[in-house]
């Protein structure tokens, strides 16, 4: 048997670390905890023998959405007793943190809305769904992924697209679309024009506040334009006084980002239903905002810095 030096193994690694990240993070709507799960199959990468690994990126790929359906059975029970809305952890997209979003399926795919529904599918059902939509697997190499019969991925795969679909808008928007209409929602925010941002929103907008017991947040859903727009007003009294407000590319889609004192508070993705804005989900919780925040630093997106 011939041992691959250490170094050879980790430098071979990294060239697969992006797409396992993406496949990852889409799987469990968590960047931290993809962080992990690819780490963990690095040590099983690292662990294992050179010839008992035909082709690396399908091995890498199979270990990684078997430790990322492990680790969804276990968080569905922490995600039941969380406090409030539960919503993805953001991520910063424009330098390609997860893969390719040339087109707006592709862009679609890594929204908040969408790994908001996602949640709804069982970990298996989630898996073979993120493995046929966002990268292309044919439903013989989901069973080889999963260890089950093809026909079993073939129904597993169909629950998951009639369950995604029921509660998928027909039309998603145009990037210029959307982007136009969140820095629109910006503008009136910092200038606290109300009938400004009332003309943004839809009549049953929804707010989606995430603080997970950590910060102030609402802990239901907002609905309803006039409601919303009293707990903006609410909140600008109490909470905006020396926000920073900006847009930047997160979950593939135009996002506001705030800073206070130069430090990321929150991150809100936007919805686009019939030229407006039919949903805001705003993360808040600390914990979420770590790896966005750490992403943003790098690129020098800090609060002022360059869009």
């Amino acid at each position: 048997m011939t041992t691959t030096p250490a170094p050879a193994l980790a430098a071979e690694f990294e060239t697969h670390r992006p797409r396992m990240f993406a496949l990852a993070y889409r799987l469990l709507g968590s960047a931290e905890e993809a962080h992990d799960a690819v780490q963990d199959a690095y040590l099983r990468w690292s662990g294992a023998r050179r010839e008992d690994i035909e082709q690396p990126a399908a091995w890498l790929a199979k270990v990684v959405t078997n430790l990322c359906v492990n680790r969804l059975t276990s968080a569905r029970a922490r995600r039941e007793e969380y406090v409030g809305p539960w919503l993805p952890e953001p991520v910063v997209t424009g330098a390609g943190a997860l893969g390719p979003l040339d087109s707006a399926e592709q862009r679609d795919s890594v929204s908040t809305a969408l790994l908001v529904l996602l949640e709804r599918l069982t970990p298996a059902e989630r898996a073979v769904y993120v493995l046929r939509e966002a990268f292309a697997y044919s439903h013989r190499e989901i069973a080889g992924v999963l260890d089950v019969s093809e026909a079993n991925a073939r129904q597993l795969y169909g629950r998951a697209v009639r369950r995604v679909a029921a509660r998928t808008p027909r039309f998603v928007p145009r990037p210029e679309q959307q982007r136009g209409l969140v820095e629109s929602f910006i503008a009136a925010a910092r200038e606290g024009d109300v009938a400004g941002l009332e003309k943004l929103l839809a009549d049953d907008v929804t707010w989606w506040g995430d603080g997970g017991g950590r910060i102030t947040a609402a802990r239901r859903p907002i609905e309803g334009r006039e409601k919303v727009l009293r707990f903006l007003a609410g909140a600008a009294e109490r909470f905006l006084v020396g926000i920073e407000l900006e847009a930047a590319e997160v979950n593939g889609w135009t996002a506001l980002v705030a800073y206070l004192g130069g430090e990321l508070t929150a991150v809100a993705s936007f919805d686009v239903r019939d030229g407006v804005i039919a949903d805001v989900r705003v993360v808040v919780n600390p914990d979420k905002l770590s790896f966005v925040r750490r992403q943003l630093a790098a690129v020098g997106l800090e609060a002022g810095g360059p869009r």
